[in-house]
């Protein structure tokens, strides 16, 4: 008797900790990687549409400067 009531009180818990748990925080998992999935496309789609429209020159090309090899001294002002 003791048997089949320890059994019970098992298969009770195993019951409580898989449907009240387990399957939760697994639907959790599942719809928060499904949320980053998302966002992550959008923001892929947003920088897509950002690279299309930018302008060509918005790297302007820096040209070096010319040296003309004089070197001038300054002074010190007091």
């Amino acid at each position: 008797m003791l048997r089949i009531l320890l059994y019970a009180l098992l298969i009770f818990v195993a019951y409580r900790l898989i449907f009240h748990l387990i399957i939760p925080v697994y639907k959790t998992t599942q719809k928060i990687k499904k949320g980053f999935r998302e966002m992550h496309s959008q923001m892929e789609e947003q920088m897509n549409q950002q690279d299309g429209y930018s302008p060509q020159s918005a790297a302007p090309k820096h040209e070096p400067k010319k040296r003309s090899g004089d070197y001038i001294d300054f002074e010190e002002v007091k």
